[in-house]
């Protein structure tokens, strides 16, 4: 599966087109599965995205208290 660097945005819109997809009437049966997959792994990347950055701001944060 390819790994392009992409945006928590443009995850989170490419998620909200794969969930319309499904949520058709008629799911392509055929790409199923990759779809799915692929909505894995961008939910995987999203929240270690937002890990990340609550753990950056937490750090900015605790600097700021240390720094008082």
């Amino acid at each position: 599966m390819e790994q392009k660097e992409f945006s928590y945005k443009q995850a989170m819109e490419e998620l909200e087109q794969i969930l319309s997809e499904i949520e058709s009437d008629e799911p392509d049966i055929d790409t199923l599965s990759i779809k799915v997959k692929r909505a894995t792994f961008l939910i995987k990347e999203c929240k270690k995205r937002l890990r990340q950055t609550a753990e950056e701001i937490d750090g900015i944060l605790n600097n700021w208290e240390d720094e008082e």
